[in-house]
Protein backbone atom coordinates (compact mmCIF):
# COMPACT_ATOMS: atom_id res chain seq x y z
CA UNK A 1 0.00 0.00 0.00
CA UNK A 2 1.41 3.75 -0.82
CA UNK A 3 2.78 5.84 2.34
CA UNK A 4 1.02 8.26 1.35
CA UNK A 5 -3.05 9.27 0.23
CA UNK A 6 -4.34 10.82 -2.34
CA UNK A 7 -5.87 13.00 0.55
CA UNK A 8 -2.94 14.05 1.65
CA UNK A 9 -1.43 14.85 -1.89
CA UNK A 10 -3.57 17.07 -2.47
CA UNK A 11 -3.37 18.79 1.09
CA UNK A 12 0.06 19.11 -0.15
CA UNK A 13 -1.28 20.81 -3.30
CA UNK A 14 -3.28 23.05 -1.14
CA UNK A 15 -0.82 24.38 0.79
CA UNK A 16 1.76 24.75 -1.83
CA UNK A 17 -0.89 27.16 -3.70
CA UNK A 18 -2.12 29.40 -1.00
CA UNK A 19 0.91 29.94 0.23
CA UNK A 20 0.79 28.67 3.65
CA UNK A 21 -1.77 26.73 5.82
CA UNK A 22 -4.05 29.02 7.54
CA UNK A 23 -5.44 30.58 3.91
CA UNK A 24 -4.95 26.58 2.58
CA UNK A 25 -7.36 25.59 5.27
CA UNK A 26 -10.05 28.12 4.69
CA UNK A 27 -9.63 27.26 0.83
CA UNK A 28 -10.51 23.30 1.58
CA UNK A 29 -12.64 23.94 4.38
CA UNK A 30 -9.78 21.72 6.85
CA UNK A 31 -8.11 22.62 10.16
CA UNK A 32 -4.98 23.89 9.94
CA UNK A 33 -4.03 21.83 11.97
CA UNK A 34 -4.89 19.00 10.17
CA UNK A 35 -3.03 20.68 7.12
CA UNK A 36 -0.33 20.85 9.39
CA UNK A 37 -0.09 16.91 10.85
CA UNK A 38 -0.32 15.88 6.50
CA UNK A 39 2.06 17.45 5.96
CA UNK A 40 4.55 16.20 8.87
CA UNK A 41 3.07 13.15 8.07
CA UNK A 42 4.47 12.76 4.38
CA UNK A 43 7.92 13.97 5.67
CA UNK A 44 8.44 11.27 8.13
CA UNK A 45 7.43 8.76 5.98
CA UNK A 46 9.30 9.89 2.88
CA UNK A 47 12.13 11.25 4.73
CA UNK A 48 12.16 14.78 3.23
CA UNK A 49 11.63 18.37 4.20
CA UNK A 50 8.65 19.84 2.06
CA UNK A 51 8.27 23.21 3.18
CA UNK A 52 10.61 26.09 4.39
CA UNK A 53 9.51 29.18 6.80
CA UNK A 54 9.69 32.93 4.12
CA UNK A 55 8.76 35.58 5.85
CA UNK A 56 4.78 34.96 7.06
CA UNK A 57 4.65 32.07 4.25
CA UNK A 58 6.06 28.33 3.74
CA UNK A 59 7.75 28.04 -0.13
CA UNK A 60 8.27 24.65 -1.46
CA UNK A 61 11.81 23.26 -0.83
CA UNK A 62 13.33 21.54 -4.55
CA UNK A 63 12.44 18.34 -3.02
CA UNK A 64 8.51 19.36 -2.54
CA UNK A 65 8.39 20.96 -5.76
CA UNK A 66 9.60 17.72 -7.31
CA UNK A 67 7.47 15.50 -5.31
CA UNK A 68 4.92 17.91 -6.04
CA UNK A 69 4.72 18.17 -9.69
CA UNK A 70 4.35 14.03 -9.95
CA UNK A 71 1.77 14.60 -7.22
CA UNK A 72 -0.20 17.12 -9.50
CA UNK A 73 -0.05 14.20 -12.44
CA UNK A 74 -1.84 11.68 -9.46
CA UNK A 75 -4.41 14.08 -8.79
CA UNK A 76 -5.13 14.83 -11.91
CA UNK A 77 -5.79 11.64 -12.51
CA UNK A 78 -7.98 10.32 -10.21
CA UNK A 79 -10.04 13.28 -10.86
CA UNK A 80 -9.85 11.89 -15.08
CA UNK A 81 -11.42 8.33 -13.51
CA UNK A 82 -14.03 9.40 -11.32
CA UNK A 83 -15.27 11.36 -14.60
CA UNK A 84 -14.80 8.71 -16.47
CA UNK A 85 -16.83 6.74 -13.99
CA UNK A 86 -19.66 9.22 -14.07
CA UNK A 87 -19.97 9.13 -17.91
CA UNK A 88 -20.05 5.49 -17.83
CA UNK A 89 -22.68 5.03 -15.14
CA UNK A 90 -24.73 7.78 -17.59
CA UNK A 91 -24.31 5.22 -20.23
CA UNK A 92 -21.41 6.01 -21.94
CA UNK A 93 -19.90 3.68 -24.10
CA UNK A 94 -16.43 2.76 -23.16
CA UNK A 95 -15.03 1.87 -26.98
CA UNK A 96 -16.82 2.49 -30.33
CA UNK A 97 -15.47 0.42 -33.22
CA UNK A 98 -15.96 2.31 -36.22
CA UNK A 99 -15.65 0.71 -39.89
CA UNK A 100 -14.89 3.11 -42.59
CA UNK A 101 -14.25 2.13 -46.51
CA UNK A 102 -10.80 2.64 -47.99
CA UNK A 103 -12.05 5.10 -50.46
CA UNK A 104 -13.69 7.62 -47.83
CA UNK A 105 -12.11 10.98 -47.60
CA UNK A 106 -8.79 10.87 -45.29
CA UNK A 107 -8.92 14.09 -44.42
CA UNK A 108 -12.69 13.92 -43.25
CA UNK A 109 -12.25 10.84 -41.30
CA UNK A 110 -8.58 12.41 -39.31
CA UNK A 111 -11.44 15.55 -38.54
CA UNK A 112 -13.79 13.30 -37.36
CA UNK A 113 -11.63 11.62 -34.85
CA UNK A 114 -9.91 14.88 -34.02
CA UNK A 115 -13.08 16.55 -32.88
CA UNK A 116 -14.12 13.46 -31.25
CA UNK A 117 -11.17 12.70 -28.88
CA UNK A 118 -11.75 16.39 -27.78
CA UNK A 119 -15.32 15.68 -26.22
CA UNK A 120 -14.35 12.02 -25.48
CA UNK A 121 -10.90 11.38 -24.67
CA UNK A 122 -11.51 8.41 -22.46
CA UNK A 123 -13.97 6.70 -25.04
CA UNK A 124 -11.58 3.97 -27.09
CA UNK A 125 -11.87 3.96 -31.04
CA UNK A 126 -11.47 0.81 -32.53
CA UNK A 127 -11.16 1.54 -36.83
CA UNK A 128 -11.36 -0.91 -39.35
CA UNK A 129 -10.41 0.33 -42.61
CA UNK A 130 -12.16 -2.35 -45.00
CA UNK A 131 -13.05 -2.38 -48.73
CA UNK A 132 -15.95 -3.30 -50.50
CA UNK A 133 -18.43 -5.63 -48.64
CA UNK A 134 -16.20 -5.80 -45.51
CA UNK A 135 -18.02 -2.70 -43.03
CA UNK A 136 -20.98 -4.18 -43.96
CA UNK A 137 -19.75 -8.05 -43.31
CA UNK A 138 -18.99 -6.38 -39.66
CA UNK A 139 -21.94 -5.06 -39.35
CA UNK A 140 -24.27 -8.17 -39.98
CA UNK A 141 -22.01 -9.68 -37.30
CA UNK A 142 -22.38 -6.99 -34.52
CA UNK A 143 -18.95 -6.57 -34.68
CA UNK A 144 -19.32 -2.55 -35.58
CA UNK A 145 -21.07 0.22 -33.77
CA UNK A 146 -21.18 2.34 -36.97
CA UNK A 147 -19.48 1.78 -40.66
CA UNK A 148 -19.47 3.73 -43.98
CA UNK A 149 -19.98 1.98 -46.85
CA UNK A 150 -20.82 1.83 -50.73
CA UNK A 151 -22.49 -1.46 -50.09
CA UNK A 152 -26.07 -1.54 -49.22
CA UNK A 153 -26.86 -3.46 -46.22
CA UNK A 154 -30.06 -5.24 -46.15
CA UNK A 155 -31.98 -4.85 -43.04
CA UNK A 156 -30.58 -1.33 -42.08
CA UNK A 157 -31.30 2.37 -42.65
CA UNK A 158 -28.65 4.38 -44.08
CA UNK A 159 -27.70 8.00 -44.02
CA UNK A 160 -25.79 9.35 -47.84
CA UNK A 161 -22.72 10.94 -46.29
CA UNK A 162 -19.97 12.01 -49.13
CA UNK A 163 -20.49 11.17 -52.94
CA UNK A 164 -16.76 9.69 -53.64
CA UNK A 165 -15.31 10.74 -57.65
CA UNK A 166 -13.39 7.78 -59.08
CA UNK A 167 -10.75 8.81 -61.54
CA UNK A 168 -9.31 6.40 -63.78
CA UNK A 169 -5.28 7.03 -63.82
CA UNK A 170 -1.81 5.69 -64.56
CA UNK A 171 1.83 7.17 -64.54
CA UNK A 172 2.20 10.19 -67.13
CA UNK A 173 4.82 7.38 -68.76
CA UNK A 174 2.56 4.43 -68.88
CA UNK A 175 2.16 3.20 -72.23
CA UNK A 176 -2.16 4.18 -71.97
CA UNK A 177 -0.40 7.50 -72.35
CA UNK A 178 1.98 7.29 -74.80
CA UNK A 179 -1.12 6.63 -77.34
CA UNK A 180 -1.72 10.01 -77.23
CA UNK A 181 -5.47 9.92 -77.68
CA UNK A 182 -8.94 9.08 -76.26
CA UNK A 183 -9.26 5.15 -75.03
CA UNK A 184 -11.54 3.17 -75.23
CA UNK A 185 -11.99 -0.27 -73.16
CA UNK A 186 -10.06 -2.53 -76.14
CA UNK A 187 -7.20 -0.06 -74.95
CA UNK A 188 -7.46 -0.73 -71.34
CA UNK A 189 -7.86 -4.77 -71.78
CA UNK A 190 -4.43 -5.06 -72.89
CA UNK A 191 -2.47 -3.13 -69.81
CA UNK A 192 -2.88 -4.28 -65.91
CA UNK A 193 -5.57 -3.27 -63.75
CA UNK A 194 -4.65 -2.92 -60.30
CA UNK A 195 -7.57 -3.53 -57.82
CA UNK A 196 -8.37 -3.94 -54.02
CA UNK A 197 -9.22 -6.95 -52.44
CA UNK A 198 -12.58 -6.54 -50.44
CA UNK A 199 -12.03 -7.17 -47.03
CA UNK A 200 -14.98 -9.41 -46.07
CA UNK A 201 -14.50 -13.01 -45.19
CA UNK A 202 -17.02 -14.86 -46.30
CA UNK A 203 -18.96 -13.01 -48.93
CA UNK A 204 -16.87 -10.90 -50.75
CA UNK A 205 -18.09 -8.57 -54.13
CA UNK A 206 -15.69 -7.57 -57.50
CA UNK A 207 -16.50 -3.78 -58.34
CA UNK A 208 -15.47 -1.60 -61.42
CA UNK A 209 -14.27 -2.90 -64.49
CA UNK A 210 -12.76 -6.17 -64.58
CA UNK A 211 -12.06 -7.60 -67.78
CA UNK A 212 -8.05 -6.59 -68.09
CA UNK A 213 -5.76 -9.38 -69.42
CA UNK A 214 -3.70 -8.73 -66.60
CA UNK A 215 -4.73 -7.90 -62.90
CA UNK A 216 -2.89 -7.52 -59.49
CA UNK A 217 -5.48 -7.55 -56.64
CA UNK A 218 -3.83 -5.62 -53.40
CA UNK A 219 -4.65 -5.52 -49.63
CA UNK A 220 -4.88 -1.64 -49.22
CA UNK A 221 -5.98 1.65 -51.68
CA UNK A 222 -2.59 3.18 -49.93
CA UNK A 223 -0.52 0.00 -52.14
CA UNK A 224 -2.87 0.74 -54.95
CA UNK A 225 -1.55 4.31 -55.68
CA UNK A 226 2.30 3.61 -54.55
CA UNK A 227 2.00 1.00 -57.88
CA UNK A 228 0.39 3.65 -60.07
CA UNK A 229 2.82 5.78 -59.17
CA UNK A 230 5.72 3.62 -60.13
CA UNK A 231 3.65 2.62 -63.50
CA UNK A 232 2.78 -0.76 -62.74
CA UNK A 233 -1.09 -0.79 -63.63
CA UNK A 234 -3.95 1.67 -64.28
CA UNK A 235 -7.01 1.36 -62.15
CA UNK A 236 -10.10 3.73 -61.06
CA UNK A 237 -9.25 5.59 -57.53
CA UNK A 238 -10.96 8.31 -55.22
CA UNK A 239 -9.90 11.68 -56.35
CA UNK A 240 -9.52 12.82 -53.15
CA UNK A 241 -6.76 10.22 -52.26
CA UNK A 242 -4.63 11.47 -55.06
CA UNK A 243 -5.03 15.38 -55.48
CA UNK A 244 -1.44 15.65 -54.92
CA UNK A 245 -0.28 13.54 -57.15
CA UNK A 246 -2.58 14.26 -59.89
CA UNK A 247 -1.31 17.92 -58.94
CA UNK A 248 2.12 17.05 -59.07
CA UNK A 249 2.58 15.10 -62.32
CA UNK A 250 3.00 12.13 -60.52
CA UNK A 251 0.08 10.31 -62.05
CA UNK A 252 -2.62 11.56 -65.08
CA UNK A 253 -6.30 10.60 -65.36
CA UNK A 254 -6.51 8.78 -68.50
CA UNK A 255 -8.45 9.44 -71.33
CA UNK A 256 -11.17 7.78 -71.68
CA UNK A 257 -14.17 8.89 -74.50
CA UNK A 258 -16.50 7.29 -71.97
CA UNK A 259 -16.19 5.80 -68.08
CA UNK A 260 -13.17 7.91 -67.39
CA UNK A 261 -14.73 9.68 -63.74
CA UNK A 262 -17.83 7.67 -61.96
CA UNK A 263 -18.71 8.27 -58.31
CA UNK A 264 -19.37 5.58 -55.45
CA UNK A 265 -22.22 7.20 -52.92
CA UNK A 266 -21.26 6.25 -49.38
CA UNK A 267 -23.66 5.96 -46.40
CA UNK A 268 -23.48 5.94 -42.74
CA UNK A 269 -24.97 3.15 -41.46
CA UNK A 270 -25.45 2.46 -37.31
CA UNK A 271 -25.65 -0.98 -35.90
CA UNK A 272 -28.52 0.26 -33.45
CA UNK A 273 -29.65 4.01 -34.15
CA UNK A 274 -32.42 3.99 -31.13
CA UNK A 275 -29.72 2.23 -28.95
CA UNK A 276 -26.67 4.24 -29.39
CA UNK A 277 -25.14 5.45 -26.77
CA UNK A 278 -24.03 9.36 -26.74
CA UNK A 279 -20.22 8.63 -28.15
CA UNK A 280 -21.62 6.85 -31.27
CA UNK A 281 -24.08 9.01 -32.12
CA UNK A 282 -21.52 11.89 -31.33
CA UNK A 283 -19.20 10.53 -34.02
CA UNK A 284 -21.58 9.90 -36.15
CA UNK A 285 -22.31 13.64 -36.37
CA UNK A 286 -18.46 14.74 -36.67
CA UNK A 287 -18.25 12.61 -39.34
CA UNK A 288 -20.75 13.94 -41.24
CA UNK A 289 -19.59 17.36 -40.12
CA UNK A 290 -16.10 16.90 -41.25
CA UNK A 291 -17.16 15.79 -44.62
CA UNK A 292 -18.91 19.15 -45.17
CA UNK A 293 -16.10 20.72 -44.12
CA UNK A 294 -13.55 19.20 -45.83
CA UNK A 295 -14.97 18.25 -49.34
CA UNK A 296 -18.14 20.05 -49.39
CA UNK A 297 -18.56 19.77 -53.25
CA UNK A 298 -19.16 16.14 -52.26
CA UNK A 299 -21.36 15.99 -49.59
CA UNK A 300 -24.50 14.62 -49.07
CA UNK A 301 -27.64 16.55 -47.31
CA UNK A 302 -27.71 15.87 -43.62
CA UNK A 303 -30.37 14.63 -40.98
CA UNK A 304 -28.46 13.63 -38.35
CA UNK A 305 -30.08 14.38 -34.75
CA UNK A 306 -26.72 13.61 -32.84
CA UNK A 307 -24.60 16.20 -30.61
CA UNK A 308 -21.47 16.32 -29.79
CA UNK A 309 -21.03 16.60 -26.16
CA UNK A 310 -18.77 18.97 -25.16
CA UNK A 311 -15.41 17.63 -22.66
CA UNK A 312 -15.82 18.74 -19.21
Amino acid sequence: MPKVTLLQWQMLAAVADNGGFAKAAEVIHRSPSTLNHAIHKIEEQLGVVLFEPRGRQVVLTEAGSLLLRRARQLIENAASLEDVAERLAGGLEAEVTLAVDQVFPGDALAEALTQFSEAFPHVRVQLHETVLNGAVEMLYEGRADLIISGVSAQGFLGEPIVDVPFIAVAHPHHPLHQLQRELDLRDLERHRQLVVRDSAIRQRLDAGWLKAEQRWTLGHLSTSIDMLERGLGFAWVPETRIRAALDQGRLKALPLRAGGVRRVSLQLVHRDIDGAGPATRALAEALMASVVATCPQDARPQNSNASMQPNE
